[in-house]
């Protein structure tokens, strides 16, 4: 539900140092799997990194699924070693907060567009998502499928979100990079190989025909709607903190009810995304329809 940004989180940084704690003494919920596939768009083998809860999903069921992208120059492994996925999903499944869910973290070399030097946007929703539905016991259902990241991977998760809102039940970006018109000078993004052309000068055109404004009237005309976490922190040095209200004012225009703000103490760094990601999970799989 939409929600001043003065209330505080539902579940932060002091929450996710008690659930950190119950992990470490009760033990896992689930295990961790890296792998890669050779994918036919790319041409080269894919990474990524899933978590599978220990629990089987119920008879004639499947895990809901949510993939989480990670940030400029990252990669599959990011959210494992430096943003506590592991620990934060076994917390809260072992208190109930969410169901038993699978969570993907696939690894681009692009700003998950089809860039310069991938096709990053084709290899994840034509090779990454089959891949992943055909070997894992996960959802293969609007219903039970869900996508967030954060920074450049917030970019992507909004743009994947609003291109395909029948694919996705809920969308989660923190500190998205979702700059209008274009970043900020101190934005990696003129320095990502996706968005350098073959004179390695920086494609403008490339930038906006893939930011979310691109897409926004055919979400708005689709009939359908991706419930939206956003977070970000006050400090951030891109100016994160305006553009996610702004995202967020573009979405509440359109979907009052189903689209959430918090603006964090924080800059633009791990700090926050391991504080916002208890929250970004129970936002996600609230709007899990088994």
């Amino acid at each position: 539900m939409t929600r001043s940004v003065a209330r505080p989180l539902n579940l932060g940084p002091i929450i996710l140092t008690i659930i950190l704690s119950a992990f470490t003494a009760a033990g896992r919920c689930g295990e961790v799997d890296t792998a890669t596939f050779d994918s036919k768009t790319l041409g080269k083998p894919y990474p990524y990194s899933i978590y599978i809860p220990d629990e089987a999903p119920a008879k004639g069921t499947r895990y809901p699924v949510v993939y989480l992208l990670h940030g400029s120059f990252g990669s599959a492994t990011d959210w494992l070693e430096q943003g506590a996925l592991e620990a934060t999903a076994d917390a809260l499944t072992r208190k109930g907060v969410i169901p038993p869910t699978a969570v993907v973290m696939p690894g681009s070399q692009s700003w998950w567009l089809d860039g310069h030097n991938e096709a990053a946007a084709t290899a994840f929703l034509t090779d990454l998502i089959p891949h992943i539905e055909s070997t894992y016991p996960v959802s293969q259902e609007r219903s039970g499928r869900f996508v967030a990241g954060l920074s450049a991977g917030g970019y992507g998760a909004t743009r994947f979100a609003l291109m395909h809102p029948e694919r996705f039940a809920a969308a989660a970006a923190l500190s998205p990079a979702t700059y209008v018109p274009l970043p900020p000078a101190n934005s990696s993004a003129y320095r990502h190989p996706a968005f350098l052309d073959g004179a390695g000068n920086f494609d403008r055109g490339l930038w906006q025909r893939n930011n979310y404004t691109a897409y926004w009237d055919d979400y708005r005309d689709s009939g359908l709607t991706v419930p939206f976490y956003i977070n970000s922190g006050d400090h951030d040095e891109f100016a994160i903190a305006y553009h996610a209200a702004v995202l967020y004012e573009t979405l509440r225009q359109h979907q009052p009810e189903d689209v959430e703000l918090r603006i964090v103490d924080g800059a633009h760094n791990w700090e926050v995304w391991r504080s916002a990601l208890p929250d970004t999970l129970n936002f996600l799989l609230s709007h899990y329809r088994p």
